[in-house]
Parts: C-alpha cells; sequence; structure tokens
C-alpha cells in the first residue's frame, strides 16, 4: 500500500500550533514560520532532493518544510535548539505524516554546537536558516559534515548575495571565499515576504550549492580562512598590508611574489584558489 502524502500546514494550521505553545515568534530568534505550501514545495523542488536523500534541516520551528521533505526524501533529519518547537514538532508530524514518521528523527540541540550526528550520514542540507547566525551555522555545518552533496537554504537577500558572490563584485566577502571552499554555490531565487508569519522586515533569498573538493594546498583550512579574514579585515586596504597581522612583511612581501599578486590589490579581487595558494606560500617562507 502507497504512503498516504503529508498534510502540509497552511496558515490557519501555523497559527494554532504556535497559539497551542503561547509562542510569540522573536526577532532575536530569527523566527519567521512558512505559511504557504507553494513555497515550501519549491523550496524542495529546487534542491534536488531525491528519495534516495538523507536530508539535514536547521530551526524546523513548527515543521512546515519539515512535511514538505518528508514527501520525498528518504529520511530527514531536524535540529532544533528551542524548547517548545522541539516538544511539539514530532507531534506535528504524527499528526500530518503518520506514513513518515519512521522517516524522522529529531536533534534538540544548537546546530552551532553539534559536533556529530547519529544515524544515516546526511547528503543534503535544505533548511529555512535563522537569519541572526545563517552563515555561521552553514559553513559549520559544511565543515563538519563532508557526506553533504548539495543543499538550498534559505537566507536574508543580501546574505544570499555575498554567499554567491564572485570576486570582484561589492558584495564579495568573507561569507563568499568560505563558502566557495567547501561548494559551487548560486544564487537560486527570491521569496516574497507575504510568505511568512509574523511577516519579516527584510526580503528573502534561495542560496544553492553543490560540494566540491577544495583547492589544491598544503595550507590548512585554518590557515587559509585565517588569511581571508585578514586579507577583508581593512577592505579598502592593500593586501601587502593587512595581511602583516598574520606574517611579518618580509615574508608578505615573498609570498604575494610568489603567487604572481599585486602587492597592492585588495582581498576582493581574490578567488578561493588564489587564496589557498597564498595561504601556502605565506607558511613556505615562513619556515
Amino acid at each position: 500500500m502507497t504512503p498516504a502524502a503529508p498534510r502540509l500546514l497552511g496558515a490557519a494550521d501555523v497559527r494554532r500550533l504556535a497559539a497551542v505553545l503561547d509562542l510569540r515568534p522573536t526577532k532575536q530568534k530569527g523566527q519567521n514560520f512558512v505559511i504557504d505550501g507553494n513555497t515550501v514545495r519549491r523550496i524542495v523542488r529546487e534542491s534536488g532532493v531525491t528519495a534516495d536523500d538523507v536530508v539535514l534541516e536547521v530551526g524546523p520551528g513548527l515543521g512546515s518544510l519539515t512535511l514538505a521533505l518528508l514527501e520525498v526524501a528518504r529520511h530527514v533529519v531536524a535540529i532544533e535548539i528551542d524548547d517548545k518547537l522541539a516538544a511539539l514538532l514530532p507531534e506535528t508530524i504524527a499528526e500530518h505524516a503518520p506514513d513518515q514518521v519512521a522517516s524522522f528523527a529529531l536533534v534538540h540541540a544548537d546546530a552551532l554546537r553539534v559536533t556529530a550526528l547519529d544515524g544515516p550520514p546526511p547528503t543534503a542540507l535544505v533548511a529555512n536558516l535563522p537569519y541572526n547566525v545563517s552563515v555561521p551555522v552553514l559553513l559549520h555545518l559544511l565543515a563538519l559534515l563532508p557526506s553533504l552533496e548539495r543543499g538550498l537554504v534559505m537566507v536574508q537577500a543580501e546574505v544570499a548575495d555575498r554567499l554567491a558572490a564572485r570576486p570582484g563584485s561589492k558584495t564579495y566577502g568573507v561569507p563568499s571565499v568560505k563558502a566557495a571552499w567547501y561548494a559551487e554555490v548560486r544564487r537560486a531565487g527570491a521569496i516574497g515576504r507575504n510568505v511568512f508569519w509574523p511577516a519579516p522586515n527584510v526580503d528573502s533569498g534561495l542560496v544553492a550549492w553543490v560540494h566540491r573538493a577544495p583547492p589544491p594546498t598544503t595550507a590548512s583550512r585554518e590557515e587559509v580562512f585565517a588569511v581571508v579574514d585578514a586579507a577583508f579585515a581593512h577592505r579598502r586596504k592593500a593586501l601587502r598590508g593587512v595581511l602583516r597581522s598574520v606574517a611579518p612583511a618580509e615574508v608578505v612581501d615573498r609570498a604575494l611574489e610568489a603567487t604572481g599578486i599585486d602587492p597592492l590589490a585588495r582581498g576582493e579581487v581574490l578567488g578561493v584558489e588564489q587564496f589557498a595558494s597564498l595561504a601556502q606560500s605565506l607558511k613556505e617562507n615562513a619556515a
């Protein structure tokens, strides 16, 4: 017998569940709940999730996106930090997706503090990330879970622009380079404010990514990221000056010459491959 599809949450369902919890969404926790079934189905469709995937979701909230993921994925693991929301979510899944209960697992934890996950390794990350911690959460999970092959996250529109930015653009910065270390990242569309309750005062954007191997370098990820952080600490200053926070001036000069990077260039013109080469050269010239 074919399992019945989950019944998605509508606006009335979301408000009813919030009332059950006496929940008043707060900006501090980045709580804006999706109330439109077409939107969550669109997110799942754009993510490319299939029946073979184990999906990791962060910040499931009342379960709107979770139910849409359970329509398609083999298994869904949801990480929720809020005590009330974590307590209610399994009940919501049992009520709205009784045939998928065995395909769902809840981790009641702070996603930034998770160090391991039980069960099958997740292959995809699909989430409406809390806007106040979206970049740290994404980077933490990409580092923690090499099994992730692809993903799609909804974040604040300007954050989406930064994550997907290319070298030389005004929005290119630390998030752009660090995300590119792990994956090919692209903008995957916009989400209107009226699909949320309460409606946020910022626009939302979708970011899709596909895993790739990091650039070849003998420098560690931490060493490369230290160079990235230094390069963007003072965006208007040349690399020759800002990199002195990570290495002596003579080492910086030799490394820039060895990699063929203009000492007067700024960090915003370098791609992740150049940062990897630069970090390696700084390490070699310091030896």
